[in-house]
């Protein structure tokens, strides 16, 4: 039985956290812009990070701390991505050096991360001195993961977090997780960081392939605007209290462990999409009778990463030419005249599209459906038996004026 749970980060046993303002955002000193996630013992760890081939300093320090699959706690700041800025790894390992002497731990066990600015030198004076105020702060709640969790926002407008609940071999399980994304988001990842805790017994092998399953199902199936950032990063942290026995290989245990977290991730993959920059609707593509999985997939994110598509959705135009045409330019071979397309929300669902040619529909109907916040693109190919669901939003003037002054 899988269940939705309060408590974020810290629904998980022996897990605590904390989100503070210690100086890095300086225009607005109310903001808490430094995170710290901790877990009572060390822990199986593993992370996926961007595939842009500039990356932040954060990344780098991260790849070398996980090398022996192992971490103990995770410290993260907004207002500043550390990237491409003076002293960089410098500054990223003295992030991991000062919350592992308050814990007392080894820096290596520490993971960091930024995000904000490209370029600009990070105020690592503010972050050393906050540090032990960030730590006293700790807590075993769920108000400690809503801290943690504003901490890491930039764009966003509301906080991502979420908590499930399951059994594996007769133990309750719990993973958490909190993440920020809002723009330059798009398929293999983007700025989204995202810290998951789990009570699991887990191997460093099997977290790291469970991760490795989840994200190409989750946050790789998502799009705000195309872009692919330099800093994002989605790590996991099992530290076993739950008591089960360790998953060491493929079978029931890890098949219930995978549910779990692809659950997880699926939601906060929603709630970043749902929170684009500007965004007034989450736009969901669903592509069935494909002839297989992957040719889904790109047909989908075609769809959700479509310029024009996004701004039919925005003005509520039942325009599926645009959607046909997004298909078209994916790269799939399929047949036009095969597909079928339909509009659908909460106010009803609509088809505009039959056999690659279109429907007479009620344009009111159409624009009714389209209004609604969450919004729905239904494909059928006629191809095979193959489905794939991808999650985008649609842009607005709104995302214009937020990224034409992002910096200034």
């Amino acid at each position: 039985m899988l269940n939705f749970i309060n408590g974020g980060v810290c629904a998980a046993q022996g897990f605590r956290a904390a989100g503070v303002h210690v100086g890095v955002k300086t225009h607005a000193a109310w903001k808490k812009d430094v995170a710290l996630i901790v877990s009572d013992v060390d822990c199986a760890a593993a992370a996926v990070f961007t595939k842009n081939v500039v990356k932040a300093a954060p990344v780098h320090v991260d790849l070398a701390h996980l090398e022996d699959g192992k971490a103990r706690a995770v410290i993260a700041n907004s207002g500043n991505a550390n990237a491409c800025a003076p002293h960089g790894e410098e500054y990223a390992e003295r992030m991991c050096a000062a919350a592992a002497a308050a814990i007392g731990c080894a820096a290596g066990d520490v993971l960091v991360s930024s995000t904000g600015v490209i370029g600009q030198t990070i105020n690592i004076g503010a972050i050393e001195e906050g540090v032990p105020a960030l730590y006293a702060a700790l807590e075993r709640s769920p108000e400690a993961s809503d801290a943690a969790a504003h901490a890491i926002m930039t764009t966003d407008t509301e906080k991502k977090e979420a908590a499930v609940e399951t059994v594996i071999g007769g133990k309750t399980v719990r993973l958490g997780g909190i993440a920020k994304g809002s723009g330059m988001i798009h398929p293999n990842m983007g700025t989204m960081l995202c810290f998951l805790t789990t009570d699991c017994a887990i191997s460093p092998a099997m977290i790291k392939s469970a991760l490795l399953e989840t994200v190409n199902v989750s946050f790789n199936r998502i799009s705000v605007d195309g872009d692919t950032s330099t800093n994002d990063t989605c790590c996991v942290l099992a530290n076993g209290l739950a008591g089960n026995a360790a998953i060491v290989e493929r079978g029931a245990d890890y098949d219930a462990f995978l549910a779990a977290m692809r659950a997880l991730c699926t939601l906060l993959a929603k709630k970043m999409a749902s929170d684009g920059e500007g965004a007034k609707h989450l736009v969901t593509c669903t592509v069935s009778g494909a002839a297989c999985e992957a040719s889904a997939e790109t047909i989908a994110k075609s769809v959700i990463s479509s310029t024009l598509t996004k701004a039919a959705i925005f003005g509520a135009d039942a325009n599926w030419g645009r959607v046909l045409c997004a298909m078209g330019y994916s790269g799939e071979t399929f047949d036009p005249n095969k597909v079928d397309v339909r509009f659908a929300s909460a106010a009803g669902e609509i088809a505009v599209c039959g056999k690659g040619r279109g429907l007479d529909f009620d344009e009111e109907l159409a624009k009714k459906i389209l209004t609604e916040h969450d919004v729905e693109i239904l494909i059928s190919m006629g191809e095979g038996e193959a489905a794939c669901t991808c999650w985008g939003c649609d842009i607005t003037y709104d995302y214009i004026k937020i990224n034409g002054d992002y910096r200034t």
